[in-house]
């Protein structure tokens, strides 16, 4: 039966909550456990699907085609467990669930109530898969006095007193503020908040602190006999350069070794850190600098697109180079001579997005990178725009369009070469959707398999083979039907679903590495094991430098 750890934030939001649980994880790890991390978010969203980029940032697609907050992005990325849909829930789903269950009459005609209805469907959650790994990290996202987590709280209470003594343990982020005016670093909001823990009947064994200045140890001392905790259980948490600095900072910082001993785990397993030495190595000694460009539609908030920006990141590892990527508006480039504004630039990525707004920009940069064989690297919509730009300019489809755009204008306005799509293959079953679907969890969502054409640049790049698979988040494809017309003039339907009905890949045949791809290889891209498109697209762009 596993150990549970549960998360929690106080003082204020944003601390690096889901950073600390997957470093964590990632220290487990090199202990010889194994470890499973969840989220539990307070928000009354059924799931992250439906929300604005600049609301929440990405959403995180797991392969069993959940929608998913960005921090199950983090959570992969620094243990390489595959998460699942039962690896997060909201509170909207919690309480969507208990709303069906009485509509179909399980509580028997009972009053339905927060507790123990809505907490005992939080418990349920917690306890699914718990005989399959040695440690469950369970983040609770908000911060500790938010209304909206109250049940969870609640939930993890009850789930502690049931559990037999030493299963679970309390890890709770604070802040400690630098008063710059006395020179002082501030203990009262951490001890407020781990108040407020107690009043909720919750007291943490671990205190992560952040701070912009060292703990002096006289500190460190204080917040522990306030706070009840061991001193060597106060772990202070700075700012870092790089987040795989992170389980190397908390492992000098003593945060394994005050979790196993809050678990009365002695003597511990010795920790194997090599993986994450040779990261920090290959982070911190880079030969070289290559600048990239991407075109998007949501630059204005990096987190946006998170998964990408960090398997760039892992590419430059790959490489030993360390990437510099510089975020233009599709639309910027839309206005004016803004074209210029890509010049100079070793690769040009374009990554995925919903709605119109900024897409003749995207088809400008698609075609800037062919005509001048720059390195391009097109992303789900931004497969979906290079191939419009080949329609449009090599193919002679002046119209070509997406109905992603243009469904309402009427088919005789354009060339929908990108479409709705409305039925697919899912295993052995065939999938249907219409445009007036309801919006969340509609998409083409999850892992899919791409058939690859031997001796392609993308059949290259996974080492030769033929069939691949990754994950997808969409709902418009480019039609097959112009597949022809299309390699015609030189853009190559390099990979295709495995019916052949969906493509999958394009790429440009003569030009030095010009790869467009529906899904999002992106999600599954690890420091230690860099998505293969993105090691190879630094690659180009590494050669394209030199040639500069």
């Amino acid at each position: 039966m596993a150990r549970y750890i549960f998360i929690t934030g106080g003082v204020v939001s944003s601390l690096g909550k889901g950073l600390a649980s997957a470093a964590l994880g990632a220290l487990l790890q090199a202990r010889g456990y194994t470890v499973r991390l969840r989220k539990l978010d307070p928000y009354l969203n059924v799931d992250p699907g439906t929300m604005s980029p600049f609301e929440h940032g990405e959403v995180f697609v797991t392969d069993d085609g959940a929608e998913t907050d960005l921090d199950l992005g983090h959570y992969e990325r620094f243990t390489g467990v595959s998460a699942r849909r039962t690896d997060t829930v909201s509170a909207g789903r919690i309480y969507s669930n208990v709303l069906e269950k009485e509509r179909r009459g399980e509580y028997l005609g009972k009053t339905i109530q927060v507790i123990p209805h809505v907490t005992n469907e939080i418990k349920d959650f917690l306890a699914i898969g718990e005989d399959e790994v040695d440690f469950q990290l369970c983040e609770i996202g908000g911060t500790v006095g938010d209304i909206e987590g109250l049940p969870f709280f609640e939930a993890i209470r009850q789930f502690m007193q049931d559990r037999p003594r030493g299963q679970c343990i309390l890890m709770h982020l604070t802040l400690l503020p630098w008063l710059a005016a006395s020179g002082e670093l501030k203990t009262k909001p951490t001890q407020h908040s781990v108040k407020e823990l107690r009043t909720i009947g919750l007291q943490p064994d671990v205190l992560v602190c952040r701070s912009e200045q060292p703990i002096p140890d006289r500190e460190r001392a204080k917040i522990a006999l306030f706070c009840n905790v061991r001193p060597d259980s106060v772990i202070p948490a700075y700012d870092l350069k790089s987040i795989y600095e992170a389980p190397m900072a908390y492992h000098r910082a003593g945060l394994d070794r005050a979790v196993l001993d809050a678990f009365q785990i002695s003597p511990a397993p010795k920790p194997d850190l090599r993986r994450w030495e040779d990261v920090m190595d290959r982070l911190t000694h880079a030969e070289g600098e290559v600048r990239i460009a991407i075109v998007g539609k949501y630059t204005q908030l990096e987190d946006a697109y998170k998964s990408i920006s960090e398997a760039l990141t892992h590419g430059g590892m790959a490489n030993r180079v360390r990437v510099r990527p510089e975020w233009i508006a599709a639309e910027d480039i839309e206005a004016g001579n803004g074209i210029h504004l890509l010049d100079g630039y070793h690769g040009i990525l374009v990554p995925g997005g919903f709605g119109e707004r900024g897409t003749e920009g995207m088809i400008a940069a698609a075609r800037y990178a062919r005509e001048r064989k720059v390195p391009y690297l097109g992303i789900c919509l931004g497969m979906q725009m290079a191939v419009i730009e080949a329609a449009r300019n090599l193919a002679g489809i002046a119209d070509a369009g997406s109905e992603e755009f243009d469904h309402e204008a009427g088919a005789e306005r354009f060339t929908p070469v990108v479409y709705h799509l409305k039925e697919w293959a899912q295993g052995n079953q065939r999938v249907e959707r219409k445009i007036s679907d309801d919006k969340g969890g509609t998409m083409r969502l999850g892992s899919y398999t791409a058939i690859l054409k031997p001796g392609s640049r993308i059949s290259t790049v996974y080492g030769g083979a033929t069939e691949i698979e990754d994950r997808h988040r969409h709902r418009y494809e480019v039609d097959a039907r112009y597949r022809e017309q299309l390699e015609g003039c030189g853009l190559i339907f390099s990979g295709m679903s495995p019916d052949g009905r969906l493509p999958e890949a394009v790429e440009a045949e003569d030009h030095p590495w010009f790869i467009g791809v529906q899904s999002h290889p992106e999600l599954k891209s690890k420091p230690f094991a860099p998505a293969p498109l993105f090691a190879d697209f630094v690659r180009a762009a590494k050669d394209q430098e030199r040639m500069v």
